[in-house]
């Protein structure tokens, strides 16, 4: 891959449990289920949830021309109980493609291509079936955000992880 992104892995992960919000948002209207990250993390403080690794996208559903269904997480040690949006899970145990982007989240395309074209050539299949209409539905498709936005406000310099699970 060229360009600021790492080089991919396969990385087998356990369970992880998490809280989230879910949303059905069009990628140009992004912002309606990313902005409700704080009020998520602000919750999971108040609620003394220790928090467990980075937040995270996690996209159920993509359709590049319509409505995607994404989720705002963020991995916890433990669950706490929902309350109204906020929900919990479990992320899937399984093997996952990862790779690091470093840079604007609006350069992910490029690095998601990259990745794609990466397994197709190791000969890797995702956790992945596509729907009527090119929606692709996904066992677990993440996208995390390691740089915190309140030491580091350049989005430029921000570090995320791409980790889409394969199938087994």
């Amino acid at each position: 891959m060229s360009g600021p992104a790492g080089e991919p892995t396969v990385e087998e992960r356990g369970e992880q449990p998490y809280a989230y919000i879910r949303g059905s948002v069009r990628m140009d209207g992004f912002a309606a289920i990313a902005d409700r990250l704080g009020e998520l993390i602000g919750w999971l403080s108040g609620q003394g949830a220790g928090f467990a690794g980075a937040p995270f996208f996690r996209f159920n559903t993509v359709d590049m021309a319509g409505e995607s269904e994404v989720e705002a997480g963020i991995p916890v040690v433990s669950l706490p109980e929902p309350e109204g949006d906020i929900r919990v899970g479990v992320l899937p145990p399984g093997r996952y493609a990862t790779v690091r982007h470093l840079g604007h989240p609006d350069q992910m395309f490029d690095v998601i291509t990259a990745l794609r074209e990466w397994a197709v050539r190791e000969g890797l299949e995702w956790d992945m079936r596509e729907e009527d209409g090119g929606v692709e539905r996904w066992g677990c498709r993440l996208e995390s955000y390691l740089t915190d936005p309140a030491t580091e406000p350049d989005m430029g310099k921000w570090e995320i992880e791409l980790s889409f699970r394969l199938a087994d």
